[in-house]
């Protein structure tokens, strides 16, 4: 291992020549990370103090995994839209038969995220945060989809780079595929290492900075780089649910995002990115269990209703409405699925959830109709 280094003398990396263009070399991370900026430290504990009220909250809802599919679903979505794709999360939670064709390839690079982290988060029980399992995550993140052929699974074997049309006008080159190995397992063992005292959001921080600077993949670095937030802090136990993901706080100003990676290359900026970071943390934290209070009375608020006037349909739309709330869009052939109902007593029950406006009817169709349970969906709109 490395000797410590102190952040505010941090010196980023290397740039070596490669035929026509120069690429970027990142100085390995894996040792003990001391700072003097008092900031960083107030920064550091008010995200710390968000995160642990977000966990503690998610432990006192009950059926908290009713709600978590949703966060993970905006996550997706917004997430994919960093890179190009173009998917709401009312569409991304509709079958593939309801997707216009042309926009079916956004919606599968979403369905693939969801798919990806939700694996991955069951396979923390059994894997540990590694090299394996990112890998593992990215072939099931580009099966099928933009990125199929760019090695799904696999670390890159040539060089790639990002922005720009060709090495030569790139806006940066990370380093040749030969380093690739030895600086994710300097990562993995950063990670891991239990010999330094570096807080675990500190840790992350860094982590996160130089996996996107390795840029491992040829494809889905940023996706996977954002995954890995969310799994540390599950996997360290600071989370005891994946319910915090910085994608909205990266994507509200990408071009602030991109800045502060490129301030630390350039400018050996460490402690800039950190403070960004930890206020991406504790903000983000914050809206997550803002979110969950909003969600807990709405449940609360229908429940009481449906107690209150449904009479002899309570039980049944008792269990639609739990259903609603891990996938807020139905038809009549869920319902009668999920309630165990004949397709009339099905249609009388989606016109009870309907009529007061919990559900609305989205295609405007007499048959084959889907509904929406949009005060639900719009929690996760902001």
């Amino acid at each position: 291992m490395e000797k410590p280094i102190q952040i505010e003398q941090f010196n980023a990396g290397t740039k070596l020549k490669g035929t026509g263009y120069s690429f970027f070399v990142p100085a390995k991370i894996n040792r003990q990370w001391n700072w003097a900026d008092p900031k960083l430290n107030t920064l550091l504990e008010q995200a710390s103090i968000q995160l642990g009220q977000l966990n503690s909250f998610a432990r006192l809802v009950p059926n908290i995994d009713l709600f978590i599919q949703l966060h993970v679903t905006k996550e997706a979505v917004i997430s994919s839209r960093i890179e190009g794709t173009r998917t709401s999360i009312d569409e991304a939670l509709l079958p593939e038969e309801d997707i216009n064709p042309e926009r079916r390839n956004d919606w599968q690079e979403v369905n693939n995220y969801i798919l990806a982290l939700n694996q991955a988060v069951e396979e923390l029980a059994d894997l540990p945060l590694s090299s394996r399992l990112l890998r593992k995550t990215h072939g099931i993140l580009l099966q099928g989809v933009r990125g199929k052929h760019k090695m799904p699974g696999d670390f890159r074997s040539s060089q790639n780079w990002i922005g720009g049309a060709s090495l030569q006008d790139a806006a940066f080159i990370p380093p040749a595929h030969q380093y690739v190995g030895e600086l994710m397992g300097d990562l993995e063992n950063f990670l891991h290492n239990d010999t330094i005292a570096v807080p675990d959001l500190i840790r992350i921080g860094i982590a996160h900075y130089q996996f996107e600077t390795i840029h491992p993949f040829l494809d889905g670095n940023g996706r996977i780089g954002r995954l890995l937030i969310t799994l540390y802090l599950v996997s360290k136990g600071i989370l005891s649910k994946p319910l915090l993901y910085l994608s909205v706080f990266f994507e509200k100003d990408k071009t602030l995002y991109y800045d502060n990676l490129t301030r630390v290359r350039e400018k050996d900026e460490m402690g800039n990115w950190l403070r960004y970071f930890l206020v991406g943390v504790a903000g983000t934290a914050r809206q997550a269990s803002e979110t969950l209070s909003k969600v807990l009375a709405l449940k609360t608020q229908l429940e009481g209703e449906i107690h209150q006037s449904w009479g002899r349909r309570t039980q049944s739309g008792l269990v639609l409405l739990a259903h609603l709330f891990r996938n807020p869009i139905a038809d009549i052939k869920v319902v009668q699925q999920i309630c165990d109902l004949s397709p009339k007593a099905a249609g009388d029950l989606m016109q009870c959830f309907e009529t007061p406006g919990i559900l609305r009817e989205s295609t405007g169709r007499s048959r084959n109709r889907i509904f929406v349970f949009d005060q639900y969906l719009d929690l996760f709109k902001s």
